[in-house]
């Protein structure tokens, strides 16, 4: 019997799921349900991992999802790059322009009145506004005696003087006329003395009196005598001797003996000097504390007047101290610091050339009051101002005229406008691939600089 022979060879035999129309990946894995993959036509040629759907033989990587496309996002990216890079090209770019102009100094020197009658500057007739402040201060102050004497200290006293002469007759003693004690003490009284007449009555005579005061010519204790009877020396050997008497009711007092403390002229004048000079102090301060800082106050434009000065204890008095009082009126004459900057500034805008500016904070002042009238309010300032100019520079036109310019360019363009006025150009285009200034103004910036 012939053998039989066959054109292929029989497949495989496939073994058939029926479970689910999904495949199991691994052994415990939940299964991954899948869309219906592309059949498998014919089972010999199949090589992938084969499963079943419905009955139907599929291969196994005919059932992979299908990534999203990503061209949209990647274009997107591309125009969001382009459009920074398009505004930083146009934006970025800057032009920085440093001028050094050059400078002069522009000096005066001028003599102005500070007037306490003026109301503003005058740059005409050379007249600033001035102000006087005024303080008046006491200082009172006891002080002690530093005089010593040996004198002794004369008694005094009150003595009643007598006259009873009969006939009643009016009798009177010259200053200088002398008393005596019934103890022997001589006393003295410094005035004129009248006595009245007597007053007669039938035979009864009331003797006329009057009181006087006495004083004893030597100093001493020993004139501190009791109440006496007193005689005038003067009268004896006279019928009058007899008419006209003198008593006191009260003892004399004052003597003294021995080293006492007296005031002298040193202790009224030093007295002075210290409470001249603390009114003075104390009047100097209240006079400045009225000033503020926005005036201007010279030293000698400062006066000083003792106004009262006085004690009610003299020269020689036996004391052991003193009081003493002095009054110091105290007056300045200052002008403010902003008037003499506007007489400045005012006279050098004045004088300053066409075309020029004056550089801030170049302005140099210095002043000295010469003559000062404190009571007549006026004073006379010597000034000496100078500040640094320059040639001014419009920026905002400059830089109209920087646009789209290179750095050659600009520097002709600085070099046309200013001229030998400048002493310097820096210019600093930004960045680096910047090669001529913006077409923008406002990114234009030019600086002045001062050396």
């Amino acid at each position: 019997m012939a053998k039989k022979i066959y054109d292929i060879k029989p497949p495989k035999m496939v073994t058939k799921t029926v479970a689910s129309p999904v495949t199991r990946q691994k052994k415990n894995k939940p299964a991954k349900i899948i869309k219906k993959p592309k059949p498998v036509k014919d089972l010999v040629e199949a090589k992938e991992p084969l499963v079943v759907v419905e009955d139907k033989v599929y291969q196994a990587n005919a059932v992979k999802e299908k990534k999203p496309k990503r061209t949209p996002l990647v274009i997107g990216i591309l125009i969001a790059l382009l459009a920074i890079g398009g505004y930083l090209f146009y934006e970025l770019p800057r032009a920085n322009i440093t001028i050094w102009p050059k400078v002069d100094t522009l000096s005066f020197q001028q003599t102005l009145t500070a007037d306490k009658s003026a109301n503003s500057v005058d740059i005409v007739n050379y007249v600033i506004p001035a102000q006087t402040f005024q303080s008046s201060k006491t200082a009172t102050q006891n002080f002690p005696a530093t005089g010593n004497t040996s004198n002794e200290g004369q008694a005094s006293g009150t003595i009643t003087v007598y006259n009873k002469f009969d006939p009643p007759t009016a009798f009177a003693f010259k200053a200088g006329t002398h008393f005596m004690s019934d103890s022997g003490k001589l006393f003295i009284a410094n005035q004129k003395i009248t006595i009245p007449a007597a007053k007669k009555v039938g035979s009864k005579l009331t003797p006329g009196s009057v009181k006087v005061q006495i004083q004893a010519v030597e100093g001493g204790t020993d004139y501190n005598i009791a109440p006496s009877n007193f005689s005038v020396p003067g009268l004896k050997g006279t019928a009058s001797y007899y008419s006209v008497y003198a008593t006191s009711t009260s003892p004399m007092s004052g003597g003294y003996a021995g080293n006492v403390k007296k005031v002298t002229d040193d202790d009224i004048q030093g007295a002075k000097n210290v409470l001249t000079q603390k009114a003075t102090a104390d009047s100097l301060a209240d006079v400045k504390g009225q000033i503020s800082s926005d005036y201007i106050l010279s030293d000698n434009a400062i006066l000083s007047n003792v106004t009262d000065a006085s004690s009610q204890t003299k020269p020689d008095t036996v004391a052991d101290s003193f009081n003493y009082s002095v009054t110091v009126q105290t007056s300045a004459l200052a002008f403010k610091k902003s008037d003499l900057d506007k007489f400045v500034n005012d006279y050098m805008a004045a004088q300053i050339p066409t075309g020029k500016v004056l550089l801030n904070g170049s302005l140099k002042k210095d002043y000295s009051a010469d003559l000062v009238d404190v009571s007549g309010g006026k004073a006379t300032i010597k000034v000496n101002f100078s500040s640094g100019i320059y040639q001014e520079v419009d920026t905002n036109a400059l830089s109209l005229l920087m646009l789209g310019e290179n750095s050659d360019q600009i520097q002709q363009t600085v070099n046309n406008s200013l001229g030998d006025h400048v002493s310097k150009v820096q210019i600093n285009l930004w960045p680096f691939w910047v090669t001529s200034a913006p077409q923008n103004q406002k990114a234009i910036n030019i600086v002045l600089k001062f050396q």
